[in-house]
């Protein structure tokens, strides 16, 4: 298994941090999560798409790891340093593991963290949906502020489950 650093060109602690736009400077949707900081993992291959979301995630106050190819994303998870609690993936994903399988991988070994995948066709999100937690998921292209309110509405859901393990999953 190859090193995080040599995956990421930097210490992998580094991938997560960057700056925030001062309070003054954020809309209302770009509020700080009322959670103590979220860490989302971003999976996606097309490298502006995931650049863009990344950013906004850290501009509403997430930290935010970027990963391009499931393997990477796999090694993320591993490190405990990161402490990932959820996973933003792209369905269609370079490499020799797709988005599904990579969801299936983290359900399988990272049961804990959670799973929201995103796709360019909408037929396929629905797909993702009907394999996932809380489908239909995101359809490509997604307004970065639909993507905080979902992980926001899916996060109060989670907690609520936790609270009550014999709740009903979808």
């Amino acid at each position: 298994m190859q090193d995080l650093a040599a995956i990421f060109g930097r210490h992998p602690a580094q991938v997560m941090m960057r700056g925030t736009l001062p309070v003054a400077d954020r809309s209302p949707s770009m509020e700080a999560p009322n959670q103590q900081s979220q860490t989302i993992l971003v999976v996606d291959g097309d490298v502006i798409a995931r650049c863009v979301i990344a950013d906004y995630l850290r501009h509403c106050g997430y930290r935010v790891i970027e990963a391009h190819f499931a393997r990477e994303a796999q090694q993320a998870l591993n490190y405990a340093e990161f402490g990932v609690d959820t996973v933003l993936c792209d369905v269609d994903l370079p490499g020799n593991m797709d988005g599904f399988q990579l969801s299936k991988w983290v359900r399988e070994n990272k049961p804990e963290v959670k799973i929201v995948l995103s796709a360019a066709v909408e037929r396929t999100a629905i797909a993702a949906g009907d394999r996932c937690q809380e489908g239909p998921h995101l359809a490509k292209p997604y307004e970065p502020a639909n993507v905080v309110d979902h992980i926001r509405r899916l996060q109060r859901v989670w907690s609520l489950r936790s609270r009550n393990p014999g709740a009903k999953r979808n």
